[in-house]
């Protein structure tokens, strides 16, 4: 059996799991989170079956201060509803048997709201004017701390010691390439599961293959449908 170990770019799953089943309680999500996981290991390479060693989940607690808002003032998002879920949510999987928290933090510098891109670009096309903003036109931004470096030490320990023979990595982001290579080097299996996003070149260069259980997505097929409606 080939020993595998899981790795989860919490953020990144939330997203993508948002995206295609949509919102859950917190302990809706963490089933969902066990549940998508063991797809993975009831997938046979071969003949051979997988054994998972542990499922590693990497993210950051949610912001817990007080953010400025360009239209409300002050914003605490100690008391807002996305922390609660949060923390029930971590709460969930500390419970599930085999999963492993390594949880970053989140920058206290530079923590704001900004405009959406596109509706910057309305701004400065004068489709859209100051006073018509709304809050849907704004996103906080931040930065982690940590869950990178935690992901890439985890990815050496289990190379370098000879943990497993497999690592799956559900994350879509290129700054894991160097994680990719180390454990490509010591022999290590390494399997993708972008979730239907689209990744770089670079990333889809340095892993032994891609897997993925989401289902079509809506908004491209429709997309699709669109364009060959276009051609005929």
């Amino acid at each position: 059996m080939a020993k595998t170990a899981i790795l989860v770019d919490g953020g990144f799953y939330r997203k993508r799991a948002s995206h295609y089943w949509g919102d859950r309680s917190p302990e809706e999500r963490a089933r969902e989170l066990q549940n998508y996981v063991f797809m993975h290991l009831n997938k046979t390479d071969g003949d051979e079956k997988r054994q998972l060693y542990r499922v590693f989940y990497y993210d950051c607690p949610p912001i817990d201060k007080n953010v400025y808002h360009p239209l409300h003032g002050n914003v605490s998002f100690g008391k807002t509803r996305q922390r609660v879920w949060a923390e029930k949510f971590f709460n969930a999987l500390k419970e599930k048997r085999k999963f492993a928290l390594r949880m970053g933090r989140i920058s206290n510098n530079n923590i704001e709201y900004q405009l959406k891109p596109g509706v910057t670009k309305e701004l400065i096309g004068g489709r859209k004017k100051i006073e018509d903003l709304e809050d849907k036109d704004f996103k906080v931004a931040f930065k982690q701390k940590g869950v990178d470096m935690k992901l890439g030490i985890d990815v050496s320990s289990l190379a370098y010691e000879g943990i497993v023979d497999q690592i799956i990595l559900i994350a879509g982001d290129s700054d894991f390439v160097p994680a990719a290579k180390v454990a490509r080097r010591k022999g290590i299996d390494f399997i993708l599961d972008p979730m239907g996003n689209s990744i770089s070149p670079d990333l889809k260069e340095h892993i032994d293959g891609l897997e993925q259980f989401v289902p079509d997505d809506p908004l491209k097929k429709q997309r699709n449908n669109d364009h060959q409606e276009n051609e005929s």
